[in-house]
């Protein structure tokens, strides 16, 4: 029984100190961001609050196409667009670029005059998010992320075992008067077995929104394949100029009058279609998952998604994203968030300064027992 417990207690210890450190400091970026986003819209109005504010209308005022044809002429064509529309009557009307130029373009929803615009790494919130959703490597850090969060469950399953206590109802007691030392391996104990679930679930849908093969796999496994975007048909006579972006958008609108648009997707390829995604009343997705493809060449409907209809995989992201971000359940939930963050952190920092202290102690009893023999 003791040798099982060595072996749990090597596994626990040498998987932490591979990988454990990388889910600390993202779950410190994970709390960070819950306290530093809204503060960012604070402190900079001039991006996120309208200059000409609505009212209680909360959908753009100008017209969208001559805003499109604009930032096309800038980007040479070399850009893809996505428009996220007011989500209320202050807000600005947001542009998310990713070409030459990849960030995000703020402009007043009643003008189209454009507010600032801020890179994707500029800024504190900014550079953190990246490395929190990808440790700032893009792809190859989100199939990384994805792989240390599955590491996770070891490192909760080896961790359950080592503190699962012999008598029931088990001692919550955290020692505050035997030492620095004690009181953190109290902390890091209880943390891991009274937290640990409640830190799974938010590693676990981080993981899944990561990296998008995880919902392809989760398809599989319900015997679903994952749906694709249509593709455009061959158009038996030339198309004419391009239609408007607002009147490509309003197809999309006829179907669903009573959801606002929650972001319109506009490829820089010409052959590829438009994508619009629609907020329906009963997607908890704050942004909407529901999606009308559009001919951008005739403004043909190519196809509908309603997020309820999607493949198992993508549709979970509609409770998995929220969830994760803690928009589900409001500031209850944001706390929670918050509070898994931080004690992810807490549980990589105290497992590796208790290991430190320990080893310190091993090596300094050697040496000790090295100086006693040769004094002999």
């Amino acid at each position: 029984m003791q040798s099982m417990r060595s072996l749990w207690l090597r596994v626990h210890r040498w998987l932490a100190l591979g990988v454990g450190w990388v889910l600390a400091i993202v779950g410190l970026a994970g709390a960070v961001l819950v306290v530093a986003q809204p503060i960012d819209r604070w402190a900079h109005p001039e991006f996120f609050q309208a200059r000409t504010p609505a009212g209680s209308n909360a959908s753009p005022q100008t017209p969208l196409e001559p805003l499109r044809q604009r930032l096309n002429s800038e980007f040479a064509g070399k850009a893809s667009f996505t428009f996220r529309p007011p989500r209320d009557g202050q807000e600005s009307l947001w542009v998310l670029v990713r070409g030459p130029w990849s960030g995000t373009v703020y402009l007043d929803p009643a003008t189209g005059q454009e507010q600032g615009r801020r890179g994707e790494t500029e800024g504190f919130v900014n550079t953190l998010f990246k490395f929190h959703s990808s440790l700032a490597l893009q792809d190859t850090g989100k199939a990384v992320l994805a792989c240390i969060a599955l590491s996770y469950l070891f490192l909760l399953v080896t961790g359950l075992v080592l503190w699962w206590p012999r008598r029931w109802p088990p001692s919550l007691r955290v020692e505050w008067r035997r030492g620095a030392q004690r009181t953190l391996f109290d902390l890091h104990r209880l943390g891991g077995a009274v937290l640990g679930l409640m830190v799974a679930v938010s590693v676990a849908t981080g993981a899944y929104m990561a990296w998008r093969p995880l919902g392809t796999f989760v398809s599989a496994l319900a015997g679903a394949e994952a749906l694709k975007p249509p593709s455009l048909p061959k158009l038996a006579e030339p198309s004419g100029p391009p239609l408007p972006l607002d009147a490509l958008v309003a197809p999309a609108q006829s179907l669903f009058p009573d959801a606002p648009v929650g972001y319109i997707q506009v490829p820089a390829q010409p052959n590829r279609p438009l994508r619009v995604r629609m907020r329906l009343a009963d997607d908890p997705h704050p942004n909407g998952l529901t999606s009308v493809w559009i001919d951008p060449r005739t403004g043909a409907v190519l196809g509908v998604q309603r997020w309820n209809e999607l493949d198992p995989g993508a549709r979970a992201v509609s409770v998995i994203y929220p969830l994760h971000t803690g928009v589900l359940g409001g500031p209850v939930l944001e706390t929670l968030v918050f509070v898994n963050g931080i004690t992810l952190g807490g549980l990589g920092i105290t497992g590796l300064w208790l290991w430190w202290k320990r080893r310190a102690a091993r090596s300094g009893s050697r040496q000790a027992r090295g100086a006693q023999a040769a004094g002999r």
